[in-house]
């Protein structure tokens, strides 16, 4: 395995370097230097070789001492509110777990969930979904989903590195996560999406035709499609001990677990609501976790904070965004996405081949870009492609969906990031998944969502 982990090493450091001597002639010198950096960052990333966090630290330094650019870019996840979401996200599942609040709450799901492995993360990846239609925040929904997760693998008999607590924690996460881009105020690129389209054409994108157009496909099928596949790649079988006789108690609420409750409920009120104030969910997750903390509050005192904060997830996932934002500042996702669109075989008429061609490149872009960069760098170039293709320019912008809907890797999208952080769980699973996913989503769900939107005379 240590030969392998070498070979995989010098095999990356060999890409990024030719990458170096054989610069493409549709780059500058400088985004060629951004694109091997970004390069040898993401192959650790997805591969974890190293840990994801020496990774993240790697890339800050090798940035710095290169000049790529300049320290706020190259830190700017330090200041992104996703971090401090993370960071009070932690926080609040410290308590959670602390507090015994997530065993107790995860009794009553569980006891609702009890039966065969396959019932649970059907049960699991269905309440994912439904709460995406009532918290707008893909991060916080992951915050507040992962602790109660983790108690309730526990409570099924899972303990920590089993295929079940592995297939649990995938499919609150990935449920209540990638079926959402189907649910227009669910997840950030879809309002990213929303205000370009805005903005640059002045078409207003509307909840009900938004949700009628994909989520029969791309969020009802997928979520049918990762309960199978969790079930398949993570086979488990639950503890008829565990589920029947472990937590028959009834006692009362503790003091602290009432607080946390009540801390939750106003959370989650707020971050439901956050299109009436418009306050971040990041600063009420904050909020909420600094009165934790508290002197006589103290639901998660000074010395649990110490002993049990987990500072990697802050370094790994500011690191995500470090290298979104380089690669946005240079150019290069732009430059890619340029050249790539130059080399569809677009033509009008061809339904089929156009419809797999864009939706494929939004989703390729991704890659470079992360998820959320994908309608910032896509969004301008749909008046050519609506030239090229025939289609017009709203079908242009919701095959945007079909392609950010499709992840290829964790790293692209910080919520999986987040709870497998939160979760202590390893990238490798959610790599599987994921990849698993974006191959039958392109292979089976892209031609049925093209059926789908012919049937319902979009094209």
């Amino acid at each position: 395995m240590l030969k392998f982990k070498y070979a995989v090493i010098a095999l990356v450091i060999a890409s990024s370097t030719l990458l170096l001597l054989l610069p493409p002639k549709i780059l500058t010198f400088h985004q060629t230097m951004v694109a091997a950096i970004s390069v040898l960052t993401i192959c650790f990333w997805a591969t974890g070789i190293i840990p994801e966090f020496m990774t993240s630290l790697c890339f800050f330094v090798v940035s710095m001492l290169l000049s790529l650019a300049p320290a706020g870019t190259i830190f700017s996840g330090f200041t992104s509110s996703a971090v401090w979401l993370i960071f009070g996200g932690l926080i609040l599942g410290i308590g959670i777990n602390t507090t015994g609040l997530g065993k107790r709450v995860a009794r009553i799901i569980a006891h609702n969930l009890h039966g065969r492995y396959s019932g649970i993360i059907a049960g699991l990846v269905a309440g994912g979904v439904m709460f995406s239609f009532v918290m707008p925040s893909a991060m916080g929904r992951a915050v507040l989903l992962t602790p109660i997760a983790s108690s309730m693998a526990e409570h099924f008999g899972f303990s920590q590195n089993t295929r079940g607590r592995t297939g649990v924690i995938l499919a609150v996460i990935l449920g209540s996560f990638i079926p959402a881009f189907a649910i227009l105020p669910a997840n950030v690129p879809n309002m990213v999406l929303a205000g370009m389209t805005e903005s640059q054409f002045h078409i207003s994108l509307l909840y009900g035709p938004y949700l009628m157009l994909h989520f029969p496909i791309m969020g009802f099928l997928k979520a049918l499609l990762i309960t199978a596949i969790i079930v398949w790649l993570f086979p488990d079988t639950p503890s008829e001990k565990n589920e029947m006789d472990s937590y028959k108690n009834n006692n009362p609420l503790s003091s602290k677990e009432k607080m946390l409750s009540t801390v939750l409920i106003v959370m989650l009120i707020l971050w439901a609501t956050d299109f009436l104030h418009h306050i971040s969910p990041a600063w009420i997750a904050m909020a909420g976790a600094v009165f934790l903390m508290l002197p006589g509050i103290s639901v998660v005192p000074a010395k649990v904070f110490n002993e049990k904060m987990n500072w990697a997830s802050i370094i790994f996932v500011a690191g995500i965004l470090g290298l979104g934002a380089l690669i946005n500042k240079s150019g290069l996702g732009h430059a890619l996405a340029g050249e790539l669109i130059k080399f569809l075989p677009l033509a009008p008429g061809k339904n089929f081949i156009n419809f797999m061609s864009v939706s494929l490149a939004a989703a390729t872009t991704g890659i470079f870009t992360t998820l959320p960069g994908i309608p910032a760098v896509f969004t301008p170039f749909s008046e050519p492609l609506a030239r090229a293709t025939g289609f017009s320019i709203e079908n242009i912008i919701m095959l945007q969906v079909v392609g950010f809907a499709t992840v290829f890797f964790p790293y692209q999208a910080p919520p999986i990031v987040v709870g497998m952080q939160i979760a202590d769980e390893k990238f490798t699973p959610a790599l599987k998944c994921c990849l698993v996913l974006a191959v039958i989503t392109i292979l089976v769900l892209f031609p049925l969502d093209l059926m789908w939107w012919k049937f319902r005379g979009v094209i």
